[in-house]
C-alpha cells in the first residue's frame, strides 16, 4: 500500500454543516474504494485562491493522509468529480522518509 496526500477545496462561505457533510462523503467514498484514511483535517479554513473557481474566490482546504493501492486512486477521483461542491482536488504520492 502506498501513502498519499489528498487535498480538496470547498467554498469557504458554505455553512459548516455543508462542509461537514462533504467531509463525510469524501471519507465514505474513500472507504468504498478500499482506501485507508489515516488522518483528515481542515488545512486552511478561509484562503483566497489565485483565481476564482465558479465565481468563488475563497476556499476551505482539507488535507487527508491516506494509504491505498494505486488502482484505488482513479476510482476515488471518479467519485470526487461527481460532487459539484468540491471545487478542486489533488492527490500526490508521498515518499517514505528514510533516516
Amino acid at each position: 500500500m502506498n501513502k498519499y496526500e489528498l487535498v480538496y477545496i470547498v467554498d469557504a462561505h458554505a455553512p459548516q454543516s455543508t462542509k461537514d457533510d462533504i467531509a463525510k462523503q469524501v471519507a465514505d467514498a474513500a472507504a468504498k474504494t478500499g482506501i485507508k484514511l489515516v488522518n483528515s483535517q481542515l488545512w486552511l479554513e478561509r484562503h483566497k485562491m489565485s483565481f476564482p473557481i465558479q465565481k468563488i474566490v475563497e476556499g476551505a482546504y482539507y488535507l487527508l493522509n491516506i494509504e491505498a493501492d494505486s488502482s484505488s486512486i482513479p476510482k476515488l477521483h471518479g467519485i470526487l468529480r461527481l460532487n459539484e461542491q468540491i471545487l478542486r482536488f489533488l492527490t500526490v504520492r508521498t515518499e517514505d522518509q528514510k533516516a
